[in-house]
């Protein structure tokens, strides 16, 4: 199965989609947003991707104790609405961003959070929607989106197998059947421990769709093998420097990293070939070294071939090594000499 995200194909035996997740990575400050897409485009990345909502779309102002963060994260002691007054992206700044974004090669997407927001982006012909995670739940919202005729990106980091199915069935109920799932892991760094990368092929089987990861996890090794068992978007959040602080620092992959990432991508991807059991040229020249029946020893005329003077040895001139019970105890046509391949012409 493949979809097609702008001019891009996804899924099949196409390349993988790379996409790197700004977030709040800006830190409100448009020029660092600026030069975060730029080092993006250089850093490999097929794609950039936003979160578009403000504290009022995503949550509302308040002290109560459902809405304060004290779960163990790198968020604790904020209210929701704190975190997400300091981490979203003004509104306003997106029609810009995707233009600089597209002047550089780059698709520019984004997640959005309400009806509100689904409406911006719409407004700015965005090739495809992401759902985030923690919003797999929000039916309506999916399928709102998945009115818009877009292919639909879902992440699954909290989703159990009947919320995944629910989102799926959302989507193709609105007749849109251009949905890619992301294994995904809701924690902030994850652990490799927790990514259970093994899904993904079993999700790609289960759901019929095209496959991802979007990673949380630090370093490359989830990413390179995630691609290995199917993956064909990788989505890894992105920052020019972690020094430079902001929600999601401590996870996101500076560009020497993202870079080495992509790099490895690329290599998995070409490595992993397609289904083909054709030997190339250098390999056919190859089996000259692979394994044939050879007379070891001197043998004159009409004496016996015996495990002693024929082996199966490198290089592979004689015949196949399948016919040594063939050949023992059969006689020389003629004097043969040690060294000489052995063929059909050679017995008797």
């Amino acid at each position: 199965m493949e979809i097609n995200i702008a001019e891009k194909k996804v899924g099949g035996i196409n390349s993988v989609f790379i996409v790197a997740e700004l977030s709040a990575n800006h830190l409100q400050k448009y020029d660092l947003a600026v030069k975060t897409i730029r080092a993006a485009k250089e850093s490999g990345a097929d794609a950039v991707k936003f979160q578009t909502y403000t504290p009022d779309t995503i949550t509302i102002d308040s002290n109560e104790e459902y809405f304060q963060i004290k779960q163990g994260t790198i968020w604790d002691g904020k209210t929701l609405y704190q975190l997400y007054q300091e981490a979203y992206t003004p509104w306003e700044w997106h029609s810009k961003l995707k233009k600089i974004a597209k002047d550089l090669g780059l698709i520019f997407f984004s997640t959005p959070f309400d009806k509100t927001a689904v409406d911006l982006l719409e407004g700015m012909d965005v090739p495809v929607y992401k759902i985030a995670s923690l919003e797999i739940t929000d039916i309506p919202l999916i399928e709102y989106i998945a009115s818009k005729g877009k292919p639909v990106i879902i992440s699954t980091g909290i989703a159990t197998l009947s919320d995944i199915e629910e989102a799926v069935n959302a989507c193709r109920r609105k007749g849109n059947s251009q949905i890619v799932l992301l294994k995904c892991t809701s924690e902030y760094p994850a652990s490799l421990e927790d990514a259970n990368l093994r899904t993904i092929p079993n999700m790609r089987e289960t759901f019929n769709t095209v496959v991802g990861f979007s990673d949380h996890t630090m370093g490359i090794s989830a990413p390179i093998a995630a691609v290995s068992l199917g993956a064909k978007i990788i989505e890894k959040h992105f920052i020019l420097d972690r020094k430079l602080g902001g929600p999601d620092a401590t996870f996101s992959s500076e560009p020497e990293e993202f870079k080495a990432m992509v790099k490895a991508v690329r290599e998995v991807e070409t490595a992993l070939g397609s289904v083909n059991y054709e030997l190339s040229e250098k390999t056919k020249r190859s089996r000259e070294f692979s394994r044939s029946l050879f007379v070891v020893k001197d043998v004159k005329k009409d004496d016996s071939l015996t495990f002693e003077n024929i082996r199966s040895i490198r290089p592979g001139f004689g015949l196949h090594p399948r016919y040594m019970n063939n050949i023992i105890g059969k006689r020389a046509r003629k004097d043969i000499k040690r060294g000489t391949p052995l063929n059909w012409d050679l017995v008797e």
